[in-house]
């Protein structure tokens, strides 16, 4: 009886976490433009101008990343978790550019050690 409950409790944890970050995930499937730029280390204004205009992220359901941040992305991926808290974008080459996420309907904003990114969902 004992092992039964513990198993349905394990089932019922496993489908909340898998629901919340469901929800995270689906509200960042979409494409996004930079519109704030607040560095925490040094950064030219040319670098910061070049991320503002070129700076775009579409992020795809299978776990994908295309887009400008600081360089081009162009078969990048994806993780997110902690509830959508966290995201971690790898580039082709698999360099990880971890940053704590907040996501909305239509304004995610990415905080690294770096700088402090919004986006606007376009």
């Amino acid at each position: 009886m004992r092992k039964s409950n513990l198993f349905i409790f394990a089932i019922a944890l496993l489908a909340v976490v898998m629901v919340s970050c469901h929800k995270g995930r689906n509200k960042l499937v979409n494409s996004w433009k930079i519109t704030a730029v607040e560095p925490k280390t040094p950064l030219s204004d040319s670098l910061k101008n070049v991320i503002l205009t070129n700076g775009t992220l579409t992020f795809t359901e299978d776990g994908h990343v295309t887009g400008y941040l600081q360089n081009e992305i162009n078969n990048g991926t994806f993780a997110l978790t902690k509830g959508g808290k966290s995201l971690v974008i790898k580039d082709e080459t698999g360099t990880p550019y971890p940053c704590e996420s907040t996501i909305t309907d239509d304004q995610l904003i990415l905080d690294s050690k770096e700088m402090k990114i919004t986006l606007k969902k376009i």
